[in-house]
């Protein structure tokens, strides 16, 4: 592998995680300075020296992926399948290469259009989604970085969700959500959230729980959606929308800020 390609993936706004061989002791597969990518379908480049540590290691990248956060791990002897009883280690680092993080708006009313807006305020890369035509436009949302009209589970042919996306569905009606949430729901988005009351959650819940969703795989939606700050206009409801976001992206709290 190659830094190129490292810089390739970030181009695309792909997640992988870089592996690197830090230390070893004893007869080992690589030498320090080795290094390998995991893709986030499980995929390498490069290798470390293949085999149970190789196993070990990618499912150890792909966690620290989901997490979006760096580890070392240390592969024992005893899973090395060594004959002799020398002492044989190896430890890897292991950096997740995430990609900026992204706020999918599924469904551009006027709430749409806000959190669309204030989310590229904000600094996040915004991809835009309805599936009515002439909503999802430069015209309408200038702000936005991709755009996209049709069904959700087209956008997602072409457009990878990783673990640093968040997805606001301010959609219109219960119909759009029970159509879109399948396939959402079989991504890595680390939030997903659906905009509504909790009787318009539990109507949607009824009939995704018979198209064979789980109520587990349901337990990640969030709904209402928002920090509870009374909010009665468009942008009111988007600022409350992005500020959990915001609290849930910087691992924040919701109390006061002190100071």
């Amino acid at each position: 592998m190659s830094y190129r390609e490292i810089a390739a993936l970030q181009e695309r706004g792909e997640a992988a995680a870089l592996c690197v061989v830090v230390s070893t002791a004893g007869t080992t597969p690589r030498k320090v300075g080795t290094k390998m990518i995991v893709h986030l379908d499980g995929g390498i480049s490069g290798t470390i020296g293949g085999g149970e540590l190789e196993r070990f290691v990618i499912s150890e990248a792909l966690g620290a992926i989901r997490e979006g956060a760096p580890r070392l791990v240390e592969y024992p002897k005893s899973d090395m399948n060594q004959e002799d009883e020398d002492d044989r280690r190896i430890e890897v680092f292991i950096e997740p290469i995430l990609p900026q993080a992204t706020i999918l708006v599924i469904g551009l009313g006027h709430v749409g259009k806000a959190v669309a807006r204030l989310a590229k305020f904000l600094g996040f890369h915004v991809v835009v989604s309805d599936d009515r035509e002439g909503f999802a436009s430069p015209e309408q949302i200038p702000q936005a970085d991709r755009y996209h009209t049709g069904a959700v589970s087209q956008l997602l042919e072409t457009f990878e969700i990783h673990p640093q996306t968040y997805v606001v569905m301010t959609t219109r009606n219960v119909e759009v959500d029970v159509a879109a949430l399948p396939s959402l729901l079989r991504t890595p988005a680390v939030y997903i959230g659906v905009i509504g009351s909790k009787t318009r959650w539990e109507n949607t819940k009824k009939q995704l729980l018979t198209e064979d969703i789980t109520e587990k795989a349901l337990k990640r939606v969030v709904s209402p959606i928002g920090i509870e700050i009374k909010a009665e206009t468009p942008e009111e409801i988007a600022l409350s929308i992005m500020a959990e976001i915001v609290m849930r992206h910087k691992d924040g709290e919701g109390g006061k800020s002190i100071g």
